[in-house]
């Protein structure tokens, strides 16, 4: 096979990340972004597209030069004590209740897109997107079907970027967007979910999951590819997203796409968002599986197999919350933004925890430990998502006990401790895992 038929195909099968995280959340997040506030979000989605980037080729990376998936590595880097107590916590939070959260938003916007087109019993829709994922994930068949479904979701992307550049946005506004961050009033978390929608951190379970087997450079040009055309097509939906008015709606957005473009946009609006919400129902759980399998069994373990009852168990389990989620009447839009916001709370957790199991020399050998840039990067990643995760914190807190939110200043202050308070055991846990015997 030659290199670019090879490297075409690697970008085919790393789609599935990029269909996992334009998903409905992505399309209500940034659509309500671009419309309160215009392109002031953009860095937002800039950053988030990086740091995904960086997160999901280290979770793979780990698989391919370790031979152990992330949840595999982290049961066995931290077998017991207070630090496995701590890690099972937090990636169980993260992954199982931040699935069944994103699980809620998926079948919520699948349900959307096809009641946007046609007028049917929410119930019955409803019921009829859960059982046609929970058919996939029975018959083993989830991957391919999420690279069918994000050829669809891909088909509106393009479409929303066509969109946003008839817009025509005045290139200095875009790029004081992208370039310099901002959080107007109340943007706090829209920003957060903005991260959490586009660094998903059950995505890094699932990308660890599939790595096995793969060529580290061809994955490594699949995966960014795959990536960054997501992180366009997330800044096409922002933009297009200031087209309407507050408080954003999916038929609000419907009804803007059918009067500037005509009913074909429309159209094409409730089929993508029905594409987005099935691929994202169906990935989601798939990861809550592949994830307690390596936290809690193996790929050796029968019970634990992709037909095993534990892990059908754990997928059912996730996909019965998202359908409990579409019956209840609960609005689409808060939820699913509240969901993203969730994720990038925890978010941080978990990229701790992948940075080191990257920095440990008896798992990746000396090959294999992150470099001083790739450090660099994660330690960014990390810092900008325990600020914004602490912005969010108190901004909620502060409208859940009907107070004033604390000024800007105090949120960075006090994200700016979280982080020393972070950096001093991280460091001297990363210092001893890469002065680490490889063959102790």
């Amino acid at each position: 096979m030659g290199r670019a038929m090879s490297r075409l195909l690697s970008v085919l099968f790393w789609s599935v990340i990029a269909a996992a995280f334009i998903g409905p959340g992505t399309v209500t997040t940034a659509a309500s972004a671009g419309a309160s506030y215009g392109v002031s979000l953009l860095w937002a989605l800039a950053f988030s597209t990086g740091a995904c980037l960086v997160l999901q080729e280290a979770a793979g990376r780990l698989t391919l030069l370790s031979g152990r998936s992330l949840g595999e590595a982290l049961s066995q880097g931290f077998p017991r004590g207070a630090a496995r107590a701590l890690m099972l916590v937090l990636v169980l939070g993260a992954i199982l209740l931040g699935c069944a959260a994103y699980e809620a938003g998926n079948i919520l916007g699948a349900v959307s897109g096809v009641l946007l087109a046609v007028e049917l019993p929410r119930a019955a829709v409803t019921l009829s997107c859960a059982l046609i994922a929970a058919l996939l994930l029975w018959f083993n068949a989830p991957g391919r079907v999420a690279q069918v479904l994000g050829a669809a979701v891909a088909v509106m992307g393009v479409a929303f970027l066509g969109m946003a550049v008839s817009l025509a946005p005045a290139m200095s506004e875009l790029l004081r967007g992208l370039l310099v961050p901002s959080l107007p009033s109340g943007s706090g978390v829209l920003a957060l979910g903005l991260v959490g929608t586009t660094v998903v951190p059950y995505n890094l379970f699932l990308g660890s999951g599939l790595a096995r087997d793969q060529d580290l450079a061809t994955f490594r040009f699949g995966l960014g590819v795959a990536v960054l055309m997501g992180g366009l097509i997330s800044m096409g939906v922002l933009v297009v997203g200031m087209t309407i008015t507050t408080p954003f709606g999916f038929e609000k957005l419907s009804q803007a796409l059918g009067a500037a473009h005509g009913d074909w946009a429309a159209a094409l609006f409730a089929a993508g968002l029905l594409a987005a919400g099935l691929s994202s129902a169906v990935t989601a759980p798939l990861a809550a599986a592949l994830t307690a399998r390596g936290l809690f069994g193996g790929e050796d373990t029968p019970r634990w197999s992709s037909r095993g009852p534990y892990c059908r168990a754990v997928w059912g389990g996730v996909l019965a919350i998202g359908v409990l989620f579409g019956l209840s009447g609960v609005r689409p839009v808060p939820a699913i933004i509240l969901a993203q916001a969730f994720n990038g709370i925890v978010l941080p957790g978990v990229a701790c925890y992948l940075m080191l199991a990257i920095n440990d020399r008896q798992l990746m050998g000396s090959r294999g430990l992150n470099g001083l840039l790739s450090n660099t990067l994660m330690t960014v990643v990390v810092a900008v998502s325990i600020l914004l995760g602490t912005v969010g914190v108190s901004r909620a807190f502060g409208g859940a006990f009907g107070s004033e939110p604390p000024a800007v200043g105090r949120i960075l202050l006090l994200g700016t401790l979280v982080c020393a308070l972070v950096a001093v055991p991280m460091v001297r846990q990363i210092r001893r895992r890469r002065l680490a015997d490889a063959g102790g």
